[in-house]
């Protein structure tokens, strides 16, 4: 065999072990994306999911639980584009598609969440932020149309003076209950401040004025705190009867 064809032979073993070794980098490069890629789709999916499953009860519409589902559904079909073979998300993707069929009449089981103190409205609070954000990040995406996103990011807010209505309610309640009159008297201040400085007052008037009602009533209560006891505990009863009235607090909270 002569040098020319040894030599020929060399570079060609070499050559193959390059090839080899480049298609093997590609190989593991696409798994790496691969993995990236699921692992991203898998933390956006959990994130509507934690939304979707632990908003607060009192918040949660079948409207919002469709658009919802709509969603985990987009992620759950390209995890499942990137990984067909993955059973969880098939079966998620399953149970999503017969609830989005539902429309209308898909069920809403989310636990109410009773705000009484501002750490607990806080916890709602950060809930309706990140429902927030998701809108935005969806609509930038493209995945949610601007007129649908405008309606959304509308109805959120909607849902915060909501959070801010039931928070305030049920603080003078308790104060009430507890004859702490200046703590209820603080809270329907709270109140009233609150949705004076809303830009859509006419939706909040009704409540607006059963505040201001409530706060009347409290402010009586202290003014006659001096009268005989029969007397504060007939003003007592009268205001927690009053409060106990959530008419103004169901309107406001699902009209």
């Amino acid at each position: 065999m002569s040098s020319l064809v040894i030599t020929m032979a060399i570079i060609g073993g070499i050559t193959l072990l390059v090839l080899l070794a480049y298609v093997n980098q590609l190989s593991e490069n696409n798994k790496r994306k691969k993995a990236r890629l699921k692992a991203d789709l898998a933390e956006r999916y959990r994130r509507i999911a934690d939304l979707n499953e632990q908003l607060a009860g009192q918040l949660m519409t079948p409207e919002l639980k469709l658009l919802l589902c709509k969603l985990q559904l987009h992620f759950a079909e390209r995890i499942l584009e990137a990984d067909k073979k993955d059973s969880v998300y098939v079966a998620m993707a399953e149970e999503l598609r017969k609830l989005i069929a539902m429309g209308a009449d898909i069920p809403v089981r989310n636990a109410p969440f009773p705000v009484t103190d501002d750490a607990r409205a806080a916890q709602v609070r950060t809930q309706l932020e990140a429902l927030h954000g998701q809108v935005n990040k969806f609509a930038q995406a493209g995945l949610l149309p601007v007129d649908e996103a405008k309606h959304w990011v509308k109805e959120i807010r909607h849902q915060l003076v909501q959070l801010y209505i039931e928070l305030y309610g049920n603080q003078a309640k308790q104060a009430l209950q507890q004859q702490q009159n200046g703590h209820a008297r603080l809270a329907l201040e709270r109140g009233v401040q609150f949705l004076q400085k809303q830009p859509d007052t006419a939706r909040y008037q009704a409540t607006l004025l059963q505040f201001q009602k409530q706060l009347e009533r409290v402010n009586a209560m202290l003014v006659s705190s001096q009268a005989p006891s029969g007397d504060a505990d007939s003003e007592l009863t009268e205001g927690l009867k009053s409060m106990e009235d959530d008419g103004w607090k169901k309107k406001a909270l699902y009209d």
